[in-house]
């Protein structure tokens, strides 16, 4: 399997990705930033780069169009966001439709949008986490197929729990990736996400929740 990702920064959790040993071809890494630290980590895995800015574009329709131009130059089965940091068009999101993956620092639908930690800790929650979901036009609504949930400590700052829930998604990202290329996620009749066959928790995960098929 063949797949893209699309970073906007330092690239953690494409890192994670491409040292997961996955049964999949990375062919490509795409920023719309040029100064991206994520594009040296990729290039230092042998995986080539591009970058299609976003500042060289009018509007937010013809920017996605030289992505997905860009994106489909490298024929992909799956597109992996990682740390993407753009809205994008739904006319974007259904050329991939099914085929396009994100990760969100919450337990979604809890926190959609940015600056989720404060807002978790605003909030008052006991736990907060992180989702990997299928892209749709709305944005962080997907098909949720994994998440993993850490406690929020009564001394927890933004950041600190930020670190915390990183953890969890450098750990829960390639085993959305896996499934996928494994072919074992499926869509019930109400469109949201099953998992073919058992999964067992890795042990360094606190809480892990997937689609039970």
């Amino acid at each position: 399997m063949r797949a893209v990702i699309l970073i906007s920064g330092r690239g953690s959790n494409m890192q994670a990705l491409l040292e997961a040993g996955l049964p999949v071809e990375f062919a490509a890494v795409i920023s719309n930033r040029p100064d991206a630290p994520g594009l040296a980590v990729a290039r230092g895995h042998g995986v080539p780069t591009a970058v299609v800015d976003h500042t060289q574009h009018p509007d937010r329709e013809r920017y996605d169009a030289a992505l997905a131009a860009e994106i489909d130059r490298h024929a992909p089965d799956l597109v992996c966001l990682a740390g993407f940091m753009r809205v994008l068009t739904p006319g974007f999101v259904q050329r991939y439709e099914r085929r396009m993956l994100n990760i969100h620092p919450a337990l979604l639908p809890a926190f959609p949008g940015l600056n989720t930690h404060a807002r978790a800790l605003a909030a008052g929650v006991r736990l907060h986490g992180c989702s990997v979901h299928f892209v749709t036009p709305e944005v962080d609504a997907g098909p949720i197929v994994v998440q993993a949930a850490v406690p929020v400590l009564d001394d927890d700052t933004p950041e600190r729990l930020a670190a915390r829930v990183l953890a969890q998604e450098h750990r829960i990202y390639p085993l959305a990736v896996r499934w996928f290329a494994e072919g074992r996620l499926t869509w019930d009749a109400q469109g949201r996400v099953r998992l073919i066959g058992a999964a067992a928790a890795p042990r360094d995960c606190p809480a892990l929740i997937w689609p039970d098929g």
